[in-house]
């Protein structure tokens, strides 16, 4: 066939790659989209009103899952603090950098923590133009080489451990509020504090794309560790959230409590997403609103007052209750309007899906564990995962579609559960389907020796 060729400069281009061409230049270039991801700490499963809790008020949260997407089928990377906030930030299973536990308090406040080696989302991001901040719980190391703003982050207020009083924001005997890399003096309700510092940063850096990280300290239990000799730990929240259950600040049932603290966190995040309206970013900005892990079933301490229902257990082990965490995506033109997503996903894959809301491509190395969740976001149900993988001390466990592998200990036999009828994991079918059980172990440990078993 004849192909037309116009010269330009010292080039031939054929009539099709002159129109390609044409084409391109046409065509505006997608901008890159604002990035808000927030974490709350240990929220419990079933403790919002878009999950079914009818106790709890939590409009804000509910409101934004009926402008996008509710995920009942995603997972953390760890069921604990310090190793799920690792998996999230770097895309990959924190066993493969050997920081698959919590952080000790001397850790927190002086260790490396997350090895330097890592890269993490706004490393990846600041290339691309990204404005980038975090405001809350960091809980990763505070080493000279381990503070935010020395692994990508522009700006961080926050605190460095696992946990602060909300008030006194002390943490293990120290006042643990930092802005950047120097201790920070600031009265207020640590929550409110979070959320006025990413509201800040979102308005200074309106004109350019941003990466704003924002891991909320609330709900995460009360430790008489950083209270006063004789203060007895008790959930915190401001007077007027209170009121608006008709409680009294002195209320002693603790799970009235928590639900003034849950409903707190709610209003905190709906400041934020009010002010991407105020500002005109709502638009063009992808927002994710999750827990880091499953709430904790404290009964020892009088401290269970979460429901992570209908799942097992909770925190720090690997059944449904601690790995299978509540979650919702807003990213407009991507995500249908109050759409579940069953699809099973894991928050490993946020940094895949950061790259792909800046236009940036997925790095060669490292290895990445985390997947691009875009097409599930959309509403298609086909798998992102073909199974995903979980260790914490000494509990395992792994999911690929409907099967659960799990187990307490090593030295334990697995217990086999099919997730689409026993959400609970209440029927161990590992004696009546020991091929699949036989099946699974065999794959659960040929991942485990590829990481690093």
């Amino acid at each position: 066939m004849l192909q037309i060729r116009l010269r330009q400069g010292n080039q031939m281009l054929t009539r099709r790659t002159f129109s390609a061409a044409l084409s391109s230049l046409a065509a505006p270039r997608t901008q890159p989209k604002n990035i808000l991801l927030i974490t709350v700490d240990n929220l419990g499963y079933g403790d919002l009103g878009c999950y079914g809790n009818t106790q709890i008020k939590s409009p804000h949260l509910d409101r934004l899952a009926a402008g996008g997407v509710r995920f009942v089928n995603f997972y953390c990377a760890s069921p604990t603090c310090t190793a799920s906030r690792a998996g999230l930030l770097t895309g990959r299973h924190p066993i493969r950098y050997r920081l698959n536990y919590q952080l000790r308090p001397e850790e927190n406040k002086r260790g490396i923590g997350l090895p330097h080696s890592e890269k993490l989302i706004p490393q990846y991001l600041k290339p691309f133009g990204y404005a980038t901040g975090c405001f809350g719980k960091w809980n990763l190391g505070f080493a000279p080489g381990s503070r935010p703003t020395e692994r990508g982050f522009d700006e961080f207020f926050g605190h460095r451990s696992g946990n602060i009083d909300y008030y006194s924001h002390i943490y293990n005997g120290e006042i643990d509020l930092y802005r950047g890399t120097r201790p920070a003096r600031v009265k207020g309700y640590s929550v409110d504090l979070f959320a006025g510092e990413a509201i800040g940063f979102l308005r200074r850096k309106r004109s350019q794309p941003f990466f704003a990280y924002v891991p909320f300290n609330s709900p995460h239990f009360p430790n008489k560790a950083n209270l006063s000799p004789g203060e007895s730990p008790e959930w915190q929240a401001p007077e007027k959230y209170f009121a608006e259950y008709g409680y009294s600040p002195k209320e002693t049932d603790e799970v009235k409590r928590y639900r003034v603290v849950v409903t707190a966190l709610d209003d905190a995040i709906g400041r934020i997403l009010g002010a991407l309206d105020a500002l005109r970013l709502s638009g063009s900005t992808v927002v994710y609103v999750g827990s880091d892990n499953g709430a904790f079933m404290l009964p020892q301490r009088g401290l269970e007052v979460q429901t992570n229902a209908p799942l097992r257990d909770g925190g720090v082990t690997c059944w449904e209750g601690g790995i299978r965490v509540a979650g919702m995506a807003r990213w407009p033109g991507v995500t249908p309007r109050g759409a579940v997503c069953g699809v099973m996903l894991s928050a490993m894959d946020l940094l895949p899906m950061s790259l792909a809301a800046a236009g940036a491509p997925l790095p060669a190395e490292p290895v990445l564990d985390g997947r691009d969740p875009t097409s599930a976001l959309r509403g298609d149900s086909r798998p992102v995962h073909e199974a995903l993988y979980f260790e914490y001390q000494k509990h395992q466990a792994m999911r690929t579609g409907k099967w659960k592998l799990v187990r307490p200990d090593p030295g334990q036999p697995w217990q086999l559960y099919d997730l689409d009828v026993d959400q609970g994991e209440r029927n161990d079918l590992a004696a009546t389907q020991p091929e699949q059980a036989a099946r699974l172990a065999a794959r659960f440990s040929q991942w485990r020796s590829s990481v690093g078993g």
